[in-house]
Formats: structure tokens, sequence, C-alpha cells
């Protein structure tokens, strides 16, 4: 009985309108002409990502993987330090060292310098007589860290 009820409405919903029910509604385009062509693209579609922008942490990685192979000392620029060279001449316990500036008069007391944590981590040895790079703050001229040691 169902299956008959829902066969009539069915055929009264195709004939009763125009519009047929159980056609896919999709919207359709007037046809312009009788034959249609189709092309082909002629490069073929990429699949690969194009090249996207980094942003954050992801940038500075990408950043630090560049410059893996190169030899030459990249350093962060610091506008409120005074970098000298200098040469240790007394070692001090705590990781302290008393160095004297290079071309400094024989009259300026030697500066008291103790090691950055970039050489403390990877264990660099300092020895007296060593040639260093000191950063010296503007506001005491007689402290300093050591950030660099000459080979």
């Amino acid at each position: 009985m169902k299956l008959i009820l829902v066969l009539l409405s069915a055929m009264l919903c195709m004939s009763s309108t125009s519009v047929n029910a159980f056609a896919p509604s999709f919207p359709t385009a007037p046809v312009r002409s009788a034959t249609l062509q189709f092309t082909t693209p002629s490069a073929p579609i990429s699949t690969s990502a194009t090249s996207t922008t980094l942003f954050g942490k992801k940038a500075a990685r990408a950043a630090g993987n560049a410059r893996k192979g190169k030899s030459e000392r990249v350093k962060k620029v610091k506008d409120d330090v005074i970098e000298v060279e200098a040469t240790v001449i007394e070692s001090l316990p705590n990781a302290m060292f008393r160095c004297t500036i290079d071309g400094a008069p024989e009259t300026q007391e030697p500066v008291l310098a103790t090691i950055s944590g970039k050489i403390r981590k990877f264990f660099v040895k300092i020895l007296v007589g060593d040639k260093v790079t000191i950063e010296l703050s503007p506001y005491d001229l007689t402290r300093g860290r050591i950030t660099f040691r000459k080979r």
C-alpha cells in the first residue's frame, strides 16, 4: 500500500509541474552552439607547493639552517656595548679574568672580565696570554664579558 502511494505521488509530481523532481538540481547555462569544444591545458598542472612566507620561530629556524654550512662567525649586533680586543694577564676563581686592553696606555687599570654563556656552555678554555674580545658596559668600564677567544 505504501509503495503504491509513493509511486503515485512521484508520478503526480513529475506530470504536474515542468520541474523534474528526480533530476539533479544543477544550474543550467544556456547552450550557445550545437557543438561543444573541449580544450586541454597545454601546461601540466603542478601539484608541488609554492614557496610560502615563514613567520616567527619557523623563519628564525630557516635562517639558522641556511647558516649551518658557513664558516664565518655570525653575531647579533648590540648597540649598547663597547667591544675591545684584550689580552688575559691573570686567571681568577669563578671564571673571572683580569685583562689588559690592547692599545691602551700603561696607566689604565686592567678590566675584570667574566666568561659569556656560550663560551661557558661549550667549555672553551681561556689561558693566561690569550687574545680575547671583551664587551664592556658603558656604565662601568672596569668590568666586561669575554665573548670570543682568538685562535
